[in-house]
């Protein structure tokens, strides 16, 4: 399985790659190689992660997707630079809120405002990565929600802990 997550510098594109990466690799029996590439810039530049997930370790042979099964577009600049890695069928997650032109593809398109939802649901769009990632796993089941919540843990800053889990759980606590 191929993963594709893109947005801009400073909508924490890196973290929500390296959470669910690290995720995947602690809390199931798959294999898991990634790639990260992101402008110099602090914020507003490319930011992008690739993941490639594999059930045996000689099957995780190439760190780029070639043609994402799941992808996470946060950004309007990155749906249209990258749409072309994503394959027919891909479950693609886009944040509303930072897109106006969704392309029409053979995609099951989940179309949500991520960003809004971050600000003023939970308080801190910074977050709306997390917003993001929650939606995935509870669409996906690609791993537990208690083994992000315990990377959160491990990776994120203290005091950015409870904001970035009730973000996440936020997909969780609707029907």
């Amino acid at each position: 399985m191929e993963i594709l997550i893109a947005g801009r510098g400073g909508q924490g594109i890196l973290l929500l790659g390296h959470i669910l990466g690290r995720a995947i690799a602690k809390h199931t029996n798959l294999y898991i190689l990634g790639s990260e590439i992101y402008a110099a810039e602090t914020r507003g530049g490319d930011s992008r992660v690739d993941l490639v997930v594999a059930d045996r370790e000689e099957d995780a042979d190439f760190i780029k997707v070639m043609k994402a099964d799941i992808a996470i577009f946060m950004h309007q600049l990155q749906l249209d630079a990258y749409k072309d890695l994503v394959r027919d069928g891909a479950l693609v997650f886009i944040d509303k809120s930072n897109t106006t032109n969704i392309p029409q593809r053979n995609w099951k398109v989940y179309l949500e405002p991520y960003t809004d939802i971050a600000e003023k649901e939970i308080g801190n769009i910074r977050v709306a990565n997390m917003v993001a990632l929650g939606h995935l796993i509870k669409v996906t089941s690609i791993v537990p929600p208690e083994a992000v919540e315990d990377t959160i843990k491990e990776v994120v800053a203290r005091e950015w802990v409870d904001v970035n889990i009730k973000a996440f759980r936020y997909y969780f606590s609707k029907s």
